[in-house]
């Protein structure tokens, strides 16, 4: 194969050296400014201190200012910074890029625009590109965890990009016989599907948290956590139509929203706001972690309050994520709107 860089020592883009370095590219993992500790282990002896696993021997380790030595030669870079990295990759890392070598991204997440506009990374990139630069970007989405797939346990997600050619030969590096990879060319569905889960897999959470607060009686209730499953992705639906993707992109939502609730730090805010913290006080409990379900649930719903200033949406249309908005932003305590997911769905099926 050929030589892979990615920039950012994250969980999942170091998770993704297994399948690449199996498939018999040269892999090179380089640290951000905030790695530093991450790749200092690394070439010790290959393991991950916050993924918790072991790398492959022969992948090669790079800090930041050695980035460029790492770039040399490579043919496919991915980028594997986290949501809160996105204008450092933009302005330090794409203008480094050689010409001709194609991006596949990682990180998931959407900026908002004033009049509720919602723009994927993916845009958001490729219209604040530093002038001269031109670098074709892909991206990917669906349910995977890190440590699932560096366990090789068996994961289906989705590459998007315009140029599928170019995506199968992309997905030519990764794909294995537990990685499986789907392509599509619609970016803004597949990208707005896998971000809005999570501030959907916070709102979901909250249900497993309010069990927890009024008191474990050995059973498994988990018919309010389905319930708030079914209306998230009810939401998102919704969502993906407004923002201009493909509908079916759903599919991608849902299974991440799955694997989102079932653990990790968007569960984590959720669950503590069901059992009665306040956001600073799960902010202080969490500290250190990198909130990201609280950014995109937050700049959601800020976005549905623009478009329906503007007339364009109803934020009754959208209960949940309003909700999950009062308590995160407004000092609300969790008091699950039954009644108005009822509403929604009745006037939806008419």
């Amino acid at each position: 194969m050929g030589i892979v860089t990615l920039i950012g020592a994250g969980q999942m883009a170091s998770a993704l050296t297994f399948p690449l370095f199996e498939n018999g590219n040269e892999v090179r993992l380089v640290g951000t400014p905030l790695d530093g500790d991450v790749i200092a282990r690394l070439r010790e002896d290959n393991y991950h201190i916050n993924l918790d696993r072991t790398l492959h021997e022969g992948i090669k380790y790079y800090t930041v200012d050695q980035v460029e030595e790492a770039l040399d030669g490579a043919e496919l870079v991915v980028c594997g910074v986290s949501s809160f990295g996105v204008d450092w990759f933009l302005n330090n890392m794409f203008k480094l890029i050689p010409e001709g070598v194609p991006v596949i991204s990682v990180t998931k997440g959407m900026i908002d625009l004033p009049d509720g506009t919602l723009q994927v990374f993916p845009e958001y990139w490729q219209e604040h590109m530093p002038e001269g630069v031109n670098v074709e970007l892909f991206a990917i989405g669906g349910p995977c965890t890190a440590r699932d797939l560096s366990d090789h346990d068996h994961s289906f997600v989705a590459y998007c990009g315009k140029d599928l050619e170019k995506l199968e030969w992309i997905r030519s590096h990764f794909e294995t016989d537990y990685y499986h990879i789907a392509l599509t060319d619609d970016v803004v569905g597949l990208e707005a599907a896998v971000a809005l889960k999570n501030g959907y897999a916070l709102g979901t959470a909250m249900a497993i948290g309010l069990k927890n607060r009024l008191g474990d009686d050995g059973i498994a209730h988990v018919n309010s956590k389905s319930a708030l499953f079914q209306q998230s992705v009810w939401e998102m639906y919704q969502l993906l139509d407004i923002v201009g993707g493909n509908q079916k992109m759903i599919m991608y939502a849902a299974g991440d929203l799955d694997v989102t609730v079932a653990g990790g730090r968007s569960r984590k805010v959720g669950q503590y706001l069901g059992e009665g913290y306040s956001m600073p006080e799960i902010e202080e409990k969490l500290a250190g972690q990198t909130l990201e379900a609280v950014v995109i649930a937050t700049r959601t719903a800020r976005a549905v309050k623009a478009m329906a200033k503007a007339g364009k949406v109803k934020e009754s249309d959208f209960p949940l994520l309003m909700h999950v908005d009062q308590c995160l932003n407004h000092g609300a305590k969790v008091d699950i709107p039954w009644k108005d997911f009822q509403t929604i769905t009745r006037d939806a099926l008419k």
